[in-house]
């Protein structure tokens, strides 16, 4: 469908083949190009004139779920948990999940009163380890919360650990979040997540493919991983174990060519193994939000210059600082021996070394100049440093 919302019997059909198709069904989704909801539906229902792609133990597998569909009162039970029904050519679709190409999903479930095509304009995932460390929790919500701030809607998958934290991040912040599902949007999962959906559902957006009720499986979870991916301009992994499902949704970012992240932890962490072998390859490693945001925003939106603490001597003139490296770390030094390790005259290091002793750095004794205690540490640190 290219354009203008779906017709009520296209509409109709395309909800009751979210019974019948599992996500990210590329067989489907070429049938349904090709042919259309409505005949894709009626022919899978009347188990005759088998469509090209899948074998007759296959076709009759759809047939049986065909069999079962009642999309009336899937609309129904979505209405009664506030949630809609968006499909391609609605003014809602994310226009970024025709990217997928014949894998998009069939529809989506939208739970929440925001436009999710709007919020996909402006999004990013901030994905990872469900069995995360404190770090990885902090780190999630940190840049969730930095993200929502610059007015970023975050989208995750609603899971324990990162997912959780980012979600969490984001609602603190008074910021807009959006969970993707791998089950039906009125069906809280995982069940400890309960409140925290519902909460979403209320001030941001809970997404699925699955009508309602449906369940999650691994192969769910995976497929799920996709619509995140395509929804936003890039993926921040954080804390990820080299089989992570979070990396899954790095690798079909990247497949899609939008911005992939990855925060770094501790070099001896399993949970960052994944994330780490990420970095080596396309991955771009990022701290804090300012820095995902230079990456996936607009021209102009960049991240502040990283650098140490200003002390007083990285504000002295380039003259005076040359000076004040001449002197010995401990004991007086004679104005010729300071001009001589500065390269300059006598004349001016003496000039030099009374606007130190002004600033504090140096003190006179005699004929000679030596560090005052302040300038002894500022010195030692700063030859650590280096």
């Amino acid at each position: 469908m290219s354009g203008g919302s779906a017709s009520d019997e296209e509409r109709l059909a395309r909800v009751a083949l979210t019974r019948v198709l599992e996500p990210g069904d590329a067989v489907g989704g070429r049938w349904l190009r090709e042919t259309g909801a409505v005949e894709v539906l009626r022919r899978i229902g009347a188990g005759e004139e088998r469509l090209s792609g899948v074998t007759g133990r296959r076709w009759a597998g759809l047939g049986a779920r065909a069999a079962t569909v009642r999309p009336e009162r899937d609309l129904a039970v979505a209405r009664d948990v506030g949630a809609r029904f968006v499909v391609p050519g609605d003014a809602e679709w994310p226009v970024t999940l025709d990217d997928l190409g014949d894998a998009r999903p069939v529809g989506l479930w939208v739970r929440g009163r925001p436009s999710l095509r709007i919020w996909a304009l402006r999004s990013v995932a901030v994905v990872g380890a469900r069995a995360c460390t404190e770090y990885g929790a902090h780190m999630a919500a940190g840049l969730a919360a930095g993200l929502a701030e610059r007015g970023w809607v975050v989208v995750s998958g609603g899971a324990y650990g990162v997912d959780g934290a980012a979600h969490r991040g984001a609602l603190g912040a008074g910021g807009a979040t959006v969970a993707v599902l791998a089950c039906g949007v009125d069906r809280p999962y995982p069940r400890g997540h309960a409140q925290l959906l519902g909460r979403i559902a209320e001030q941001g957006l809970v997404v699925g493919e699955l009508p309602p009720g449906d369940h999650p499986t691994p192969s769910r979870f995976i497929l799920r991983n996709r619509v995140i991916a395509a929804l936003t301009r890039g993926t921040v992994v954080v804390e990820a174990a080299y089989r992570s499902g979070a990396l899954a949704t790095a690798r079909g970012a990247q497949e899609l060519g939008r911005f992939t992240m990855g925060v770094p932890g501790p070099a001896t962490s399993g949970l960052s193994a994944g994330v780490h072998e990420l970095l080596r390859g396309d991955g771009v490693l990022v701290t804090d939000a300012a820095e995902v945001v230079e990456l996936v925003g607009d021209m102009g939106e960049l991240a502040p210059e990283r650098r140490g603490p200003v002390v007083p001597r990285d504000l002295l003139a380039p003259g005076a600082a040359r000076v004040l490296a001449a002197l010995p770390a401990r004991g007086c030094a004679q104005a010729r021996e300071v001009a001589r390790d500065a390269g300059t005259t006598e004349d001016d290091a003496v000039s030099r070394l009374y606007e130190l002793r002004s600033l504090g750095f140096v003190e006179r004794h005699g004929d000679g100049w030596q560090l005052t205690r302040q300038a002894f540490l500022s010195v030692s640190s700063a030859g650590e440093e280096s």
